[in-house]
C-alpha cells in the first residue's frame, strides 16, 4: 500500500511557512512546543463556531503572538472589541503568561481545506448523506477557482455496522509534486453512531521557482484602503462632459 504523508509537512520550508516561528534554547524547546499545542487547542475549542482556518503563533522573548486566520472575524472580535479582550485575559490565565492576538480573515472560504472539511463535518452531524455533502462541497470550492479537489470520508457512513472509507476527487492532485501548492484539511464529526474523520486535499496550481504558497488572507494594502486577497474593488463611475 502506498505510504501517505502529511501534505503540508512536506512542503514546510519549500513553499509553506512555519505554523510557529521562534528559536529557543535546547532546554526551553520541547516546554515550547507543548504550550504551542495547549494554544492551539485551547483557542480552536473556544472558537469553534468562528470557523478557525489557522493559528499561527509567534514569540519574540517573553511576548507571545497569536494570529486567529478564522472565516467569521466578527464572532472572534465581539461588539467593540469585547470578545478579542475576553480571549486575551483566558488565554493569558491558561498560560500565565502576556500574550497578543490578532485577527485575520480568509480571503476565499470554499478554497481553504480545513474550513470545507468543518463544513462536511458539520454536515454530516445534521444527518446529511455524506456523498450529498461531499459533492456540495467540491462543487462550491471548484467555483471558487481551485484546480482540484480531494475529499475522503471515514468511520460508519450512514449508519452502518462496519467503518469505510469513501473518497471522490475533481481535477487532479499532484501530491508528490513539492511545487505544488496542496492545501490539506483534517476534523471529525460527532455523530450518534460514533465519530466520522473528514479529510480533504485542495491543489490551487504549480508555483514557479522562488514563489511561496497562497496563504489565502486578507490584507489591507495600505492607502487606498483595498483589500489584497478578497475581491476587486469597485471602480469609480468617470464622469464624461
Amino acid at each position: 500500500m502506498g505510504q501517505k504523508t502529511h501534505p503540508t509537512g512536506f512542503r514546510v520550508g519549500i513553499i509553506q511557512p512555519w505554523f510557529s516561528t521562534w528559536y529557543a534554547k535546547v532546554k526551553d524547546y520541547a516546554q515550547f512546543v507543548a504550550e504551542d499545542a495547549k494554544i492551539r487547542k485551547f483557542v480552536k475549542k473556544k472558537l469553534y463556531a468562528a470557523g478557525v482556518s489557522k493559528i499561527l503563533i509567534a514569540r519574540k522573548a517573553l511576548m507571545i503572538t497569536i494570529t486567529v486566520v478564522t472565516a467569521k472575524p466578527g464572532i472572534v472580535v465581539g461588539r467593540g472589541g469585547q470578545g478579542i479582550e475576553e480571549l486575551k485575559q483566558d488565554v493569558s490565565k491558561y498560560l500565565g503568561k502576556p500574550v497578543t492576538i490578532n485577527v485575520v480573515e480568509v480571503a476565499r472560504i470554499d478554497a481553504d481545506a480545513q474550513l470545507v472539511a468543518e463544513a462536511i463535518a458539520q454536515q454530516l452531524e445534521k444527518r446529511v448523506a455524506f456523498r450529498r455533502a461531499m459533492k456540495q462541497a467540491m462543487q462550491r470550492s471548484m467555483r471558487a477557482g481551485i484546480q482540484g479537489i480531494k475529499i475522503m470520508v471515514s468511520g460508519r457512513l450512514g449508519g452502518a455496522e462496519i467503518a469505510r472509507s469513501e473518497w471522490a476527487k475533481e481535477g487532479r492532485i499532484p501530491l508528490q509534486t513539492l511545487r505544488a501548492d496542496v492545501d490539506y484539511g483534517f476534523t471529525e464529526a460527532d455523530t450518534i453512531m460514533g465519530k466520522i474523520g473528514v479529510k480533504v486535499w485542495i491543489f490551487k496550481g504549480n508555483l514557479m521557482p522562488g514563489e511561496k504558497a497562497d496563504q489565502n488572507i486578507k490584507s489591507k494594502s495600505g492607502k487606498d484602503g483595498s483589500e489584497k486577497g478578497g475581491r476587486r474593488p469597485k471602480r469609480r463611475a468617470i464622469e464624461t462632459e
